[in-house]
């Protein structure tokens, strides 16, 4: 007993003060939202919407990105000689609505708002979600589980994961929906009492991610059900995704930097 007191003085607080305090460093090889600087290809070339391999950039008479289709692969920064796009260190992505993720102005991008009053009573601003693997390699997985951990303890905001949907107030959905979890992630769906929400996390789960387009998969979930917070990244780290846990049940305002 003596020795778990020690060792617990010794490693001291190790959970982060987010929100309330700065969020942890990120990896220096963290990329962040996109930026899109129109002003500097005044031509139009295609050399970063060619270079995208998912399609995620679309150039008509002005560029286009799909936040979530984006697989932060920075292949569109390394084929443009104009720097057209960037990408910044802001972890803030999630959005509400699937057309908030379609970048074109830099000062446009609409952080996820909290759900209405009557939801926030109904949830009691805490969230009990049953987590659902459609077809995911693992990452957004991993990243959500890290929110487990005693570095970021997703419990104290009352955000909890259940074994089953019966006790949920909405699913957790990762990976592209394969035509062999259809079925599944549907009667998930039924069978989680209403009022309830979907969560997309990661661009498997919101537009199918690099296997858009497959004839085995379904795109993501978002054709399948209806999606009430949309989390992008490739997987999105797990302060993408917890900032934006907390933005949909009102813990962060929606304009907070």
């Amino acid at each position: 007993m003596l020795n778990t007191l020690l060792a617990r003085i010794q490693q001291k607080h190790r959970t982060i003060a987010f929100p309330d305090g700065p969020p942890p460093p990120l990896p220096d090889r963290f990329a962040g939202r996109p930026v899109i600087h129109p002003e500097r290809c005044p031509s139009g070339c295609r050399c970063c919407a060619d270079a995208c391999p998912v399609g995620a950039i679309r150039q008509t008479d002005r560029l286009r990105l799909d936040l979530g289709q984006c697989i932060f692969c920075m292949e569109c920064v390394a084929a443009c000689p104009h720097h057209h796009i960037t990408f910044s260190r802001d972890y803030r992505l999630a959005a509400r609505k699937r057309t908030d993720l379609y970048l074109e102005n830099p000062d446009e991008f609409r952080f996820a708002a909290a759900l209405d009053h009557h939801a926030r009573r109904l949830f009691g601003r805490s969230l009990k979600l049953r987590q659902v693997c459609a077809g995911g390699c693992n990452a957004c997985e991993a990243d959500v589980n890290v929110l487990g951990t005693v570095g970021w303890d997703l419990g104290r905001f009352g955000i909890q994961f259940v074994a089953s949907p019966r006790h949920a107030d909405g699913l957790l959905v990762t990976g592209p929906v394969p035509e062999n979890m259809r079925q599944a992630l549907l009667k998930t769906y039924e069978a989680t009492p209403s009022p309830k929400l979907v969560i997309a996390v990661g661009a498997c789960a919101i537009s199918g991610g690099i296997y858009n387009g497959h004839e085995e998969v379904h795109n993501g979930v978002c054709d399948l059900l209806p999606v009430d917070l949309l989390i992008p990244g490739c997987p999105p780290h797990p302060l993408t995704i917890l900032d934006g846990l907390l933005r949909l049940i009102g813990r962060i305002d929606k304009n907070k930097t």
